[in-house]
């Protein structure tokens, strides 16, 4: 690891002499506005290595993947530090700090909380089985969070499929809906939309997006039902449970406390205004502080007041969340520069995306195209503001639209471009793995029990075929 650091150390350093990463001081100019169109580069270097390098170099991918994302993390960092030192440690601090923490914390807490609980109980994988899985799911996605219901559910639906000959399409489709498209109707469901109740979406607001979620849910739902019964004829029609049969039942589940715990903790940051301080020169709420040590609690009690044979039982491990953690480190350090030229808007290096919009439609599939692979949260916030920007409204304004109190000329619309840009975050995320970090962990898991996942781009393969056409349908619907 050490030899690794300095040979990436000393790579970074010799091509920022080289090329000139950027000796300009920003000045009154945003680094939005400086940075060039190529120093996403890095970014694009993570994101094929996660492609490539499992089908490549499979053990070596296993045994070193945090070190590749730490080379990549440190091919952008160096020498953007060294061109732009304050502004960019700022950058680099404020993605840390602000962005990867909660990030990661909101990750781990589900994870460790909702692996501790273990439904017990002889369950087949039937089409309608696992479809009422894929249902339930959907629906809890909205109100303990994709990445809760999704480590909730995927072992009870891999251990119902264990017999199955054909499941990695159950994966898939879980991904599709439980990881992705069941959390678009709260701010509790997905990130992007907690971040729109913290800029003045009235909490229920979201639930405007129903019809659009009903559609497309419906729609993939019927599709995997078909998809599974086709499968399930040709396997003969028949699935024999595992182990002896036995009738359902819970354990652990006092970690739906802590489970709710840690939802209550996300809306009470939201609601509870105490303050900021700075840390290393980045502001953050004292409310964001209470919110990352009230899941960590809630992660720890679950650890000790949780048996080891229920983990046991749930084949639990922390590769998962490890795997996560390695991988997004580099992910949210390369992304700086293409989310700092998304904010520079028309004055950026990518002001042809964010010139790109006009109508409803072109916010939902330029938010939807960016989420599935840059961080979906900052993206929504970049298309809201411009949204705000683009018909004068301020968010101080946005409340009293959203809540039709007063008559702004410009609500309409706003309205439509809100309904665009939220549908457009949550979806597309299903699109790729790193689309959001569910999705992740889901893969991990399954191919920890020895379910063959697609690739990166495999997965891309299903997500185009299945998810784009119905992404087309909803956009003449309701677009």
């Amino acid at each position: 690891m050490k030899s690794l650091v300095f040979y990436a150390v000393a790579l970074v350093i010799l091509l920022s002499a080289c090329t000139g990463f950027g000796s300009e001081p920003t000045g009154e100019r945003s680094l939005g506005e400086l940075l060039p169109l190529w120093s996403v580069l890095p970014f694009l270097g993570i994101l094929l290595s996660i492609a490539i390098f499992p089908l490549a170099a499979p053990v070596f991918w296993h045994h070193h993947f945090g070190k590749v994302s730490a080379a990549w993390a440190l091919l952008f960092a160096v020498p953007f530090y060294i061109a732009y030192r304050g502004d960019a440690f700022h950058e680099i601090v404020h993605i840390c700090l602000i962005d990867y923490i909660p990030f990661i914390v909101l990750l781990w807490g589900l994870f460790t909380v909702s692996s501790g609980i273990l439904l017990r109980g002889t369950l087949s994988g039937t089409p309608l089985v696992n479809t009422s899985f894929l249902i339930i799911g959907t629906v809890l996605a909205s109100w303990m969070g994709t990445t809760g219901a999704a480590m909730l559910l995927i072992r009870p639906v891999i251990r119902a499929n264990a017999k199955r000959k054909s499941k990695k399409h159950v994966i898939i489709f879980f991904i599709f809906l439980i990881a992705n498209i069941g959390g678009s109707l709260t701010p509790l469901g997905d990130p992007p939309l907690f971040l729109g109740f913290l800029h003045g979406v009235p909490f229920f607001w979201t639930m405007h997006i129903l019809p659009h979620m009903l559609t497309t849910a419906g729609i993939v739902v019927l599709l995997f039902f078909l998809i599974d019964t086709i499968l399930f004829k040709r396997e003969g029609g028949k699935v024999e449970p595992t182990g002896v049969k036995e009738p359902l039942r819970v354990e652990g589940a006092h970690n739906l406390l802590y489970l709710a715990g840690i939802m209550g903790a996300v809306l009470l940051s939201g609601v509870w205004k105490p303050g900021e301080i700075t840390l290393l020169g980045a502001n953050k709420g004292i409310q964001d502080i209470t919110r990352e040590v009230l899941i960590i609690l809630m992660g720890i009690l679950s650890i000790v007041t949780t048996r080891k044979a229920v983990r046991l039982a749930n084949e639990f491990t922390w590769f998962p969340i490890k795997e996560v953690a390695y991988l997004f480190a580099g992910i949210f350090m390369t992304i700086i520069p293409a989310l700092a030229m998304l904010r520079a808007g028309s004055h950026g290096a990518m002001a042809f995306v964010i010139d790109a919009v006009n109508e409803p439609w072109n916010y939902f599939w330029m938010t939807g195209a960016l989420s599935s692979f840059l961080d979906n949260a900052p993206t929504y916030l970049t298309f809201f503001n411009t949204a705000l920007g683009r018909l004068g409204i301020s968010e101080h304004d946005v409340t009293e639209i959203l809540k039709g109190i007063g008559d702004h000329p410009m609500a309409a619309q706003f309205i439509g471009y809100l309904k665009a840009i939220s549908a457009g975050a949550v979806f597309f995320g299903a699109n790729t793995y790193i689309g959001n970090a569910p999705n992740f962990m889901v893969r991990s898991i399954a191919e920890e029990n020895k379910i063959a996942m697609p690739s990166f781009f495999g997965y891309m393969l299903w997500s185009i075929g299945i998810l784009i056409p119905i992404f087309l349908i909803i956009t003449f619907i309701f677009f």
